[in-house]
């Protein structure tokens, strides 16, 4: 039987959102296997949703920037919140999310392209661990463009200017006034930020992630014990309800909470007089997916579930 860690327990605790003993007896039940005890967890009932597997777990910045039709987004990690309030830490990130403008998304290219003061993006960011004397790291990057309309970025928590903990950026293509589109756009940007869409349409979600869905939800109807038949209808039912959840386009406008996006951006553009269309959009959360190294919480997990 695999040793299961305090570490582990307050790891899946904090991806989960279960309690302490709950944990414990998942990870136990599963072998030590973090995915299968979070998948046992939520067929149980008592997990939330898998977003929260995504909570934020490392430090740094993300910053956005955005010139003419373009935006970039990029994330650049540190190992400690204190290095994210640095004035050079906050400089670089700025500048990287420019340079990114021109890179695209491929980390490697912006590592290689020249920075303003002399050298490259890379041996900028070694000369700031060696002064600021902490690690840090290119984590990624991300660019969208339109032809026509405009790409509008968005900061929450914002730590100064273009950076914080979470950027969004909005590519809007259309023939409106530009003024009725960067409106519309800032509108949906703080939605994305705060309803964190998987995909910009339902046909674009992951389906090895659907049919993850599909199992944690035919396990949990067939405890039900109801007949075949109804059970297929509650399994597709929760697919559907899933699907519509995590695709921008379907989901449900945090502002009024009534209105499906795509409806939003109908009523828009008619209220406009023009075409405006959601053609791409980022969102990236500081540390998403990322271990944060903790080890005294740890401890008194381990003091308190007696392992």
């Amino acid at each position: 039987m695999a040793e299961i860690t305090a570490a582990a327990v307050k790891d899946l605790r904090e991806r989960s959102g279960a309690g302490m003993m709950d944990c414990k007896k998942a990870l136990t039940e599963n072998g030590g296997d973090m995915e299968a005890a979070i998948d046992w967890l939520r067929t149980k009932g008592l997990a939330t949703a898998a977003k929260k597997s995504g909570r934020t777990a490392a430090e740094g910045l993300v910053g956005v920037a955005v010139e003419g039709k373009k935006g970039a987004a990029v994330e650049v990690n540190s190992e400690t919140d204190f290095v994210a309030k640095n004035d050079q830490f906050q400089d670089f990130v700025r500048t990287v999310s420019k340079l990114a403008l021109e890179t695209g998304d491929s980390v490697d290219a912006l590592a290689n392209a020249a920075y303003p003061s002399g050298g490259t993006v890379a041996e900028k960011l070694t000369s700031n661990i060696a002064t600021i004397g902490e690690n840090q790291q290119l984590r990624r990057a991300k660019v969208v463009s339109v032809n026509e309309g405009a790409v509008i970025s968005y900061v929450h928590n914002a730590a100064g200017p273009g950076i914080g903990k979470i950027g969004v950026l909005v590519a809007l293509e259309g023939s409106a006034p530009v003024e009725k589109i960067e409106a519309l756009g800032k509108s949906l940007a703080m939605h994305i930020a705060a309803a964190s869409p998987l995909a910009l349409h339902e046909e674009g979600l992951d389906e090895a992630m659907v049919e993850r869905e599909r199992a944690i939800a035919m396990e949990k109807a067939a405890e039900s014990g109801k007949p075949q038949n109804i059970i297929e209808k509650m399994v597709e039912g929760a697919i559907a309800k899933f699907r519509k959840e995590n695709a921008l386009t379907s989901q449900v406008f945090v502002m009024d909470n009534k209105t499906p996006i795509k409806d939003v951006i109908a009523a828009a553009a008619k209220d406009a007089g023009g075409s405006i269309a959601l053609v791409d959009y980022v969102r990236f959360q500081l540390g998403e997916g990322i271990e944060k190294q903790t080890s005294d919480f740890a401890a008194e997990v381990a003091a308190a579930a007696g392992i």
